[in-house]
């Protein structure tokens, strides 16, 4: 039997639930939405939300892909519900949030891939709520630029796009995504003019050489900010843990991503790509 490595005490989790949480809960439930906090089983959930801020989903609860990381649900997504946009859009009102952020499942069973859907949401977003700062994490729209455009035109404060993970470890833990066609989406963002995002996880069976090497990927594609966080394997179905990554080691990744130019690094074992992303 494999002998898999032990969850280190850094990675102890401190459950939180006070009146914010339930508020949270409450908004999130009534106006019957998915978040990626409860979907991904985000470590971060009672954190988050007891801070009264929540990453949206949309496009459903069910993706088409089956990367190994991930334990959104996969299979044949329902269709597409024309009032998801309003109720996230009411929610971020009802939660008073400064800075928002919507990501989604893959929709490739659509034509337009989920793209019309993305940009109805941010515009509704942004009418009901035109002081928040909204932040897109949007799926790869198969390499199609002209899909990824139209996300672009309705005009978010920052774009996201996430690697994931290091270029050769990339076939064995995604999907139909290719660590290729990610970087050329996210030079895409950035040179139309929107902040260029990413976000990777660590613990994979990478090595720090990588790492370094994704960051300069990631730099050339005019990426700006990146996050880094332990892979934390959500269920048995998913990909095991390969090593528990020391929060020095988190430390020298920032340092280094600073150092090779990125603007902003956000690098600790419990970083997710929206953690703290006020």
């Amino acid at each position: 039997m494999e002998k898999h490595p032990v969850k280190p005490g850094w990675l102890k989790i401190r459950l939180q639930g006070n009146a914010r949480f339930l508020k949270t809960k409450r908004i999130v439930e009534s106006h019957c939405l998915h978040t990626i906090c409860a979907s991904g089983r985000c470590p971060n959930q009672g954190e988050c939300w007891s801070r009264g801020t929540a990453t949206f989903m949309i496009g459903g609860d069910v993706c088409t892909r089956a990367c190994r990381f991930c334990n959104t649900q996969t299979g044949r997504p329902k269709p597409l519900d024309p009032s998801e946009p309003e109720r996230v859009a009411e929610s971020i009102r009802l939660m008073g949030l400064k800075y928002a952020v919507v990501t989604s499942v893959d929709r490739d069973d659509l034509p337009d891939l989920g793209a019309g859907h993305w940009v109805d949401t941010i515009r509704r977003i942004k009418a009901l709520n035109p002081d928040t700062t909204l932040e897109t994490l949007i799926p790869d729209f198969q390499g199609r630029t002209d899909l990824a455009d139209r996300v672009v035109r309705a005009a978010p404060a920052v774009i996201s796009h996430n690697l994931e993970t290091v270029r050769r470890l990339s076939p064995q833990i995604r999907s139909a995504a290719r660590y290729e066609r990610s970087l050329s989406v996210l030079s895409h963002v950035a040179a139309s003019g929107v902040t260029a995002k990413t976000g990777i996880m660590v613990g994979l069976g990478e090595t720090p050489d990588e790492v370094s090497e994704l960051m300069d990927d990631a730099l050339q594609a005019g990426v700006s900010c990146l996050t880094i966080g332990q892979y934390l394997q959500p269920s048995r179905k998913n990909i095991p843990v390969s090593e528990y990554i020391t929060p020095e080691q988190f430390d020298a990744y920032r340092a280094l991503g600073l150092a090779k130019g990125f603007a902003h690094v956000e690098s600790a074992p419990l970083v997710r790509s929206s953690y703290r992303k006020e």
